[in-house]
């Protein structure tokens, strides 16, 4: 495996999902992702970015919750998985992400170039 997209979506493959509390946003802010996360994602405006980071928002958080959740970053993905970060309204997967998985994620995320989104 070679490339940080095929990393990326390796890692995305184990990480247990669940089903947040719609509209909830109590989790989310600026965060950073990777380039490779990033080209996923719609492109917003220097502007849109300004206006979230002064409410301290992520550019992608909408009136209705995430508009990207299909496609969040890993870091997003993560919260709720593990109880070093645990989900503010209490929803969890049946069974939490694993160790390995949860160093591998953080490993990544230290070592590639990361955008504040």
């Amino acid at each position: 495996m070679n490339s940080n997209i095929e990393i990326v979506d390796l890692l995305r493959e184990r990480i247990p999902s669940f089903e947040c509390v719609q509209g909830c946003h109590d989790c989310c802010g600026p965060v950073t992702t990777s380039s490779e996360e990033m080209s996923r994602l719609p492109v917003k405006t220097v502007a849109e970015h300004e206006a979230a980071l002064n409410e301290w928002n992520c550019v992608y958080l909408g009136p209705k919750g995430c508009e990207v959740y299909e496609e969040r970053p890993l870091i997003c993905r993560v919260f709720g998985t593990t109880p070093r970060m645990p989900c503010p309204e209490g929803r969890r997967p049946e069974k939490m992400i694993d160790s390995k998985t949860e160093t591998q994620i953080h490993h990544y995320i230290a070592n590639t170039r990361q955008v504040l989104v």
